[in-house]
């Protein structure tokens, strides 16, 4: 009979299982509890990393975005300065209505340096600042280009009224120059008018002799020679001393000069500076005629031949006259 693979209806029972300690128990369970205390720490650690590093990038990332804003106000502020500086740099002398804003403008950049002193200061409170100190900064520029083109308008209207200036100077110039030209016509004219004129001039020889005294033509026996002459009337010559130089030129030509007879020089209008023998000083009255005599002696022997006296007064030459000396005879008649 084939073998039965069915179990016996009536099987044979195991064997007894071993029954578990209890301390092995408990110190499973203490061990599980650890590993799994363990494991929530690192977790929380894990975690906690990871959050600090997340707090901190983010702070890393306001940082920058604050640096960022704070670079970019800095700059516009900067901007903003810059244009006031060019500004000022070029108008030292603000006045009036520019003063004002200036001062305006100098306030609102004291606000803006006490925000950026502060370590928390409010960047949108100075980017508000810093704009309006930009549009007050665009107002005065524009205020600025108006004056200055208003100053060019006035700078034409200057130039013009200097140009019509000088003109008018000019045209007066050339008016007191003719005055002036007229004038010293009229006072060249006066003066030449004024001057003196000799007529009907004798030159005598003289010959003394004890308390008598003779003429002669005779050179060897002249002693000395007596010059006449008459002044004309003169209507336009002022009342006054008036200077009369009497050049003598002796036959050889040279003019007589004797120093300690009072002989010098003076200044001819003509004929520059000549020598003088004699000068004779008159007082003579407008318009009168007037008789002058004087005597020369040139304390010596005379030439024989032409002795010529010319007259000056006022620089020109107001007469001439000729004497001629003559050569003794026999036996010195």
């Amino acid at each position: 009979m084939e073998s039965s693979n069915y179990p016996s209806a009536n099987p044979q029972p195991s064997a007894p299982q071993p029954t578990p300690n209890p301390k092995d128990r408990n110190k499973k369970i203490i061990l599980g509890i650890s590993i799994a205390l363990l494991l929530a720490t690192w977790a929380y650690i894990i975690y906690d990393h990871s959050h600090k590093n997340q707090q901190i990038a983010g702070l890393q990332y306001q940082t920058q975005t604050s640096d960022s804003a704070k670079n970019a106000i800095q700059a516009e502020y900067n901007d903003a300065l810059k244009r006031m500086d060019s500004l000022t740099g070029s108008n030292t002398q603000l006045q009036g209505t520019l003063a004002q804003q200036k001062q305006e403008i100098d306030a609102l950049k004291k606000k803006i340096e006490d925000i950026r002193q502060q370590n928390n200061g409010d960047l949108s409170k100075a980017k508000g600042l810093i704009e309006e100190l930009k549009g007050k900064v665009n107002g005065l520029f524009a205020q600025v280009a108006a004056l200055q083109k208003e100053n060019a308008s006035l700078t034409v209207s200057n130039q013009v009224l200097a140009s019509e200036r000088d003109t008018i100077a000019a045209q007066k110039q050339q008016v007191t120059d003719s005055l002036n030209a007229v004038s010293e016509a009229k006072n060249k004219i006066l003066d030449e008018a004024s001057t003196l004129h000799a007529s009907n001039i004798t030159i005598e020889a003289i010959r003394l002799k004890g308390d008598k005294e003779s003429e002669t033509s005779k050179a060897k026996k002249a002693d000395l020679l007596r010059v006449k002459f008459i002044i004309d009337a003169n209507r336009v010559a002022p009342s006054g001393p008036k200077d009369l130089y009497i050049i003598v030129v002796a036959p050889d030509g040279r003019v007589v000069s004797i120093p300690s007879q009072g002989s010098g020089t003076f200044q001819t209008r003509e004929e520059g500076q000549k020598v003088y023998t004699n000068m004779q000083n008159i007082s003579y009255t407008t318009g009168e005629r007037k008789e002058v005599s004087f005597d020369w002696d040139q304390g010596g022997r005379y030439q024989t031949g032409e002795y010529k006296i010319e007259i000056y007064n006022n620089g020109y030459k107001i007469g001439e006259g000729i004497k001629t000396l003559k050569k003794s005879g026999f036996l010195g008649l």
